[in-house]
């Protein structure tokens, strides 16, 4: 079992083909999904074939129940607070060419409960495997929900797997407290930006490196440009085809679920790099941020 922490959201998808002009109109097509960091690996490791479960909060809302539903459909079991009163989060993604920019008002996600989430993990299955977004350990509301299910894994002997986020809240939170918080995680995932932030400039084989020294294995994503793998063995680049892109959103939260899967199967950093490159290139491939559902063309 992979139990997953972190966001469930509504994303408002803005697909902007040009500038967007201040002050007047910008042509755009605009559809809503459901999205979260957290929400999209889980529905990207189940579309592997693994059993996986979403911790996260939602509203006592019709977004809420929306989104509950679409991930049980897409076959997560959801672990999902309701929280009367509270609205479900929403994203607004603004996707040009190749880059997103969100604006975020996570709602109900920064109310995730700690001891929601300890009752959860240590209710999993021996063997079981923690996947955490950063999210919650980002913002002051959430972070004692991540912070519990760091400590909850730890108890229970899960290994675990921290995706660094985003830069902007990384550096706010700053990088010394966060690298703290996730000390001796057995994998650390970020891509270049959060790199930059966590371990300064240089080369990703540079950069993955010098996260070791706060974590077992640590991972740094290029985009078109591959990625690193740096642990105790070693360090392993891999490079990758470029592909088409049509919506670079979710791109790195396929990669993760591709990566986690195949390195809890048993493969080896190269391999399991080139899991987490090819679920990415399929993300990236089509407009959301999820596996297409069952049946969909």
């Amino acid at each position: 079992m992979i139990l997953v922490v972190g966001d469930l959201v509504t994303d408002v998808l803005v697909e902007h083909a040009g500038e967007i002009r201040t002050g007047s109109d910008t042509d755009a097509a605009i559809r809503v999904a459901g999205g979260g960091q957290a929400a999209n690996t889980a529905a990207w490791l189940a579309s592997t074939g693994r059993a996986v479960t979403l911790i996260a909060a939602v509203g006592d809302d019709r977004a809420g129940r929306d989104r509950v539903a679409e991930l049980t459909a897409a076959g997560v079991r959801c672990a999902v607070q309701v929280l009367p009163g509270v609205a479900t989060g929403s994203v607004v993604v603004l996707t040009g060419a190749a880059e997103r920019t969100m604006i975020t008002d996570r709602g109900a996600s920064l109310r995730l409960a700690a001891d929601h989430v300890t009752a959860v993990i240590a209710a999993a299955p021996a063997g079981s495997h923690l996947h955490l977004s950063a999210y919650p350990l980002l913002h002051v509301g959430s972070r004692p929900a991540g912070l519990a299910a760091l400590t909850a894994a730890s108890r229970s002997g899960l290994t675990v797997s921290v995706d660094a986020a985003s830069a902007g809240p990384l550096r706010d939170a700053g990088a010394g407290r966060f690298l703290d918080w996730v000390r001796d995680t057995d994998l650390l995932l970020c891509n270049a930006d959060e790199a930059d932030v966590l371990a300064g400039p240089g080369s990703a084989a540079e950069q993955a490196g010098r996260l070791t020294a706060h974590v077992r294995n640590a991972v740094v994503k290029q985009g078109a440009g591959g990625a690193v793998w740096a642990g105790s063995g070693g360090v392993w680049p891999i490079v990758v085809s470029p592909v088409p892109v049509k919506d670079p959103t979710g791109a790195g939260d396929a990669f993760a679920a591709g990566l986690i899967a195949a390195w809890r199967a048993g493969a080896g950093p190269s391999d399991a790099l080139r899991a987490g490159a090819a679920l990415g290139a399929r993300a990236v491939s089509r407009i959301g941020a999820r596996p297409a559902p069952a049946g969909a063309a």
